[in-house]
């Protein structure tokens, strides 16, 4: 009587909720400024980051927020990079903003650097730059990843 969710439910009208149809479209995921990550990350999803990954990165498209940082390859489909990077970097359509440090070699299509980007290694231009987003499957095969609160390993 009082609770909608119970009468959509038997009523066969159900709906899945906004956040598991994205789920299964690829979706969004954050890596906020307080979560440092050891081991690879792989996603399907557009990924935002914001804190530490310590490990190589592939997903479909990349924001690298200012604080961000990465210390491993990096591989996307699209990235936009105002953080830094120490390692290769083989991403299709790349923006890298003023702030940004790269710190290895770059693949890239396309590039657009900014005033004030560093970037410390090679740059390659590649015409068929092969897809880099992962498949599923091979999301289930990766390995584990440490999550540790920066504060927690800032005070250690």
């Amino acid at each position: 009587m009082f609770n909608k969710r119970d009468d959509a439910a038997t009523s066969g009208s159900h709906q899945p909720a906004p956040a598991a149809k994205r789920a299964t479209q690829g979706g969004f995921s954050v890596v906020g400024p307080d979560m440092v990550i050891t081991g690879n990350v792989r996603a399907i999803a557009d990924l935002h980051i914001e804190g530490r990954i310590e490990g190589d990165l592939d997903c479909g498209n990349l924001v690298l927020g200012p604080e961000a940082a990465v210390n491993g390859q990096v591989r996307a489909e699209t990235a936009r990079i105002a953080g830094t990077i120490e390692g290769s970097v083989a991403i299709r359509q790349l923006v890298v903003e003023a702030g940004a440090r790269i710190t290895g070699d770059v693949d890239y299509e396309s590039v657009s650097i900014e005033n004030g980007a560093h970037i410390d290694g090679r740059l390659r231009h590649t015409s068929n730059l092969k897809a880099v987003a992962t498949p599923v499957a091979a999301i289930g095969a990766a390995k584990e990843f440490k999550m540790v609160d920066a504060a927690t390993e800032q005070a250690a």
